[in-house]
């Protein structure tokens, strides 16, 4: 791909390729900037699910190109999981976030948006190669935690601040933050867990028994009756 290209079309086709690899077999993908792994067998979500929220993440990069086209102060990363739309990046103003939060709110399928965006400049490529490497750290380490369903939970990292997407009981949600909080280059970790019964689990029919509240990072929602949330989050604090 040429080096011309902007970051906003270059993440639009990266999704649309790893969305089509994805659907045709269990294999890595870069979405929005945010890596992952598609997994159908060990995932909670059903497989509808796990196609609507790749669907979603190609969808938010359209609708940031349509409003932002060619523009290089705009960095907008996305992760969907099953339905609730986590956004990360940077952008200019605070109407830039918010016309960003209503526009996500209005995909299809969508039915939560947490809006993290933040206004300023456009984060450094170091500080977001050391992000990436801290994912891959935080993966690792879910990975070899007992008892932490590591294939069903979603991570993204944000100028060292690990957020983690899934759904889990409250232990597994609170054994995996505290596991992520111990990996080194990590400032915090914020739970958006979809919260699950034990039961449930245990039968193969994993149902949602309650959100997990939302990090605060202090600004309103986009319009009165947005699904725009930005408020009542849990952090865990750094070990």
């Amino acid at each position: 791909m040429s080096r011309s290209t902007t970051p906003l079309r270059s993440m639009f086709t990266g999704l649309t390729c790893a969305t089509l690899l994805a659907l045709s077999a269990c294999a890595p993908l870069v979405v929005g900037g945010a890596a992952t792994t598609a997994v159908v067998a060990t995932d909670r979500r059903t497989t509808g699910e796990q196609v609507e929220d790749k669907a979603i993440q190609v969808k938010v990069i359209s609708e940031v190109h349509r409003l932002f086209p060619n523009r290089e102060d705009v960095r907008v990363v996305s992760q969907s999981y099953a339905g609730v739309v986590l956004l990360l990046g940077d952008v200019p103003t605070e109407d830039d976030k918010q016309k960003i939060g209503a526009a996500v709110s209005g995909i299809e399928k969508v039915q939560r948006v947490i809006n993290q965006l933040r206004v300023g400049e456009v984060t450094p490529n170091s500080v977001r190669t050391n992000d990436t490497w801290t994912t891959s750290k935080v993966k690792a380490t879910l990975l070899n935690t007992k008892e932490v369903p590591s294939r069903t939970i979603d991570v993204t990292t944000e100028r060292g601040i690990v957020y983690l997407q899934g759904r889990v009981t409250e232990d597994e949600g609170s054994r995996a933050a505290i596991a992520a909080s111990g990996v080194s280059g990590v400032n915090k970790v914020v739970k958006l867990f979809d919260i699950v019964s034990p039961e449930s689990v245990s039968s193969g029919s994993a149902t949602t028994q309650q959100a997990a509240p939302i990090e605060t990072v202090g600004s309103s929602p986009s319009t009165p009756s947005s699904t725009t949330d930005t408020g009542g989050a849990q952090a865990m604090p750094v070990q």
